[in-house]
């Protein structure tokens, strides 16, 4: 199966226009509801969300993340409450590299986005990068984000593509063996993350 590099030129899908939209997608896996207000304007994207969780004793967790209009993070600062406490962690971009609470982490050197374990939304910056023929497949390291354990730690997936609005998920790291189907909307975001997550509506 031909693997494009994560910098792959192949056009991805358009992503969302300019203007403010909010995502709501729930745990399947492990009960969890969160809202996502996504901001795309020219010049940037922005995004902030609240997961409420079961998980671990249940969890409140916040993240907000500064996005390239090419959708490349630029940060994301993630802020947790739950039996212990409170704890925030920042991870920004460096150049090839990372920074986590503003100290070099040379680890994630090479690593071309975050993946943080409590939302599907992280899935779409690896989605819109890979190549659109059936068949083509996208691999990416990762700093994973571990909100329950509250770790940075460098991982690597595979992307499939298996249609227009379907791919196959593959952990090539931390949990190695882990394969899901994906199911995306027409922007890129996760519809149906087999096993995990699942997008919701809002009654009108």
């Amino acid at each position: 199966m031909p693997i494009a590099p994560a910098s792959d030129p192949t056009p991805a899908p358009a992503c969302a226009a300019p203007g403010t939209s909010v995502l709501f997608w729930r745990g399947t896996a492990n009960a969890s509801l969160e809202r996502l207000a996504l901001h795309v304007a020219h010049d940037g994207i922005t995004a902030s969300s609240t997961v409420i969780g079961l998980e671990g004793g249940g969890f409140q967790l916040t993240h907000r993340w500064r996005i390239t209009p090419d959708w490349r993070t630029q940060s994301v600062e993630v802020e947790r409450w739950n039996a212990n406490g409170h704890r925030r962690l920042a991870l920004e971009r460096n150049g090839s590299g990372w920074t986590v609470d503003g100290k070099p982490r040379t680890d994630l050197d090479g690593a071309e986005e975050p993946d943080l374990s409590a939302t599907p939304f992280c899935n779409t910056f690896p989605i819109l990068r890979t190549p659109l023929s059936t068949g083509k497949s996208l691999r990416l390291e990762t700093a994973f984000i571990d909100a329950l354990e509250w770790t940075v730690t460098r991982s690597q997936q595979r992307y499939d593509r298996l249609g227009p609005r379907q791919l196959r998920y593959v952990d090539l790291g931390l949990f190695r063996g882990f394969e899901a189907l994906l199911t995306v909307d027409a922007n890129g975001f996760v519809e149906r993350y087999e096993g995990l997550f699942e997008r919701i509506r809002p009654a009108s």
